[in-house]
């Protein structure tokens, strides 16, 4: 069956990659608690909320600096005690950390259509494997994409893998994110990017940044695949 996540596109999608935190699940508390046990072990103030938002999606060590402001920040020992600290809170089964809503839907639809899907995201692999276990979504996804293992964003390094591990081509891949750095990492790959609404910066910042089209619920993307489907047949 071809597959189009937007009537518009001359082929059938083959890979839709998603970023983790701030598309698929909501990880602003976890990850606000290891970056404020980060900071306070280096008896440095922690940041408010509302930064931390700004810089989730970038690698852990890039984020801690942009939040230090400070080039004699301890960077490496912040990115022990925020590892250490993450370690510590994942056991925790009360840890606030749930999917967004339709998730598991949206899903569902794209293996019916037999596209792929892959992660690509700034945690640790060891951190988004404790994510998707944590779900049961782990078998979900073909390719996982990490800034240990890979370029961070914004630069494409992660979905350029993403698509030589799969075998698909830029024509026949999107990207869904809530952040700047996901658009602009599927600009540099030449990929279409989609922003989500409920994530972690704001809708008209995605659309400056490139975004396709920006969607307010995972939902929306049932429809577009329907009239695709249809148009394609």
């Amino acid at each position: 069956m071809e597959f189009t996540l937007a009537a518009t596109a001359s082929l059938p999608i083959k890979l839709v990659v998603f970023d983790c935190d701030g598309t698929l699940v909501d990880s602003q508390h976890a990850i606000t608690a290891c970056m404020d046990h980060a900071f306070s072990a280096v008896a440095l103030t922690p940041p408010p909320l509302g930064r931390v938002r700004r810089v989730i999606g970038l690698p852990l060590a890039e984020a801690i600096a942009v939040l230090a402001e400070d080039a004699a920040a301890p960077i490496a020992q912040m990115v022990d005690a925020y590892s250490t600290a993450w370690q510590r809170i994942r056991h925790d089964k009360d840890m606030e950390e749930p999917l967004f809503e339709g998730v598991l839907d949206i899903f569902d639809k794209l293996d019916a259509a037999g596209c792929l899907m892959g992660v690509a995201t700034g945690k640790s692999m060891r951190g988004l494997e404790a994510t998707l276990d944590k779900h049961g979504i782990g078998d979900r996804f073909v390719t996982l994409q990490t800034a240990d293992i890979a370029r961070g964003k914004p630069d494409p390094d992660m979905l350029l893998r993403a698509m030589n591990e799969t075998g698909a081509a830029p024509a026949d891949t999107i990207m869904i994110g809530d952040t700047t750095f996901d658009i602009a990492m599927a600009c540099a790959a030449n990929v279409r990017g989609y922003g989500v609404s409920w994530g972690y910066h704001a809708p008209e910042e995605l659309r400056r940044a490139g975004a396709h089209a920006v969607l307010n619920s995972m939902a929306e993307i049932g429809p577009i695949i329907e009239i695709s489907e249809e148009i394609a047949s």
